[in-house]
């Protein structure tokens, strides 16, 4: 399917001036990536983003910078309901798995094992349920293995005013 609107993602301040890089990701791993695999983790509505980042605000909130994207991308697996699941041949208990346990183990999770299967399938992206903590039923993720600047596969954060930094030294000083 073709997924066409805004998006909203939380990052580490430090690191805003990369909105789009997927390293994060890339470093840390995550729930439909390995270690190694850039990945962009986005949410459909600001809340669901804020879960994300807090997972459900079971801790303290660290502070963030709150992104907004423009998405116009092909190729997304929607895995939201059980008939799209049914569909893709994926099961809900793979894609809500314990995946940072897998991370410290041997094993690969299961929900990496979707994402491989629907990337080799030509997908660039998947659209899921959140599974933080406190997420609704209508709270929704897009991840995307693919994306640029351009089409098909088309991100661009949304900062008319320029207020995101260039590099990590062009945040001023503390304290001035």
């Amino acid at each position: 399917m073709r997924f066409q609107g805004r998006c909203y993602r939380g990052h580490d301040p430090a690191w805003s001036f990369s909105p789009i890089s997927g390293d994060g990701a890339s470093s840390t791993g995550g729930r439909f990536n390995r270690i190694g695999e850039p990945t962009l983790y986005l949410a459909l509505d600001a809340i669901t983003a804020l879960s994300e980042c807090t997972q459900g605000f079971s801790n303290r909130m660290q502070p963030l910078t709150l992104c907004e994207y423009d998405i116009d991308c092909e190729d997304i697996a929607d895995l939201r309901t059980s008939a799209s699941r049914k569909k893709h041949k994926v099961k809900l208990e793979d894609l809500q798995c314990g995946w940072l346990t897998y991370r410290y183990g041997a094993d690969d999770a299961p929900s990496w094992l979707v994402a491989d299967g629907l990337r080799d399938d030509g997908f660039a992206g998947i659209l899921v349920p959140s599974f933080a903590p406190s997420a609704e039923k209508d709270h929704h993720n897009l991840i995307l293995w693919q994306w640029g600047p351009d089409l098909p596969h088309q991100v661009n954060v949304y900062d008319p005013s320029g207020r995101l930094p260039e590099n990590q030294l062009s945040w001023p000083a503390k304290g001035k």
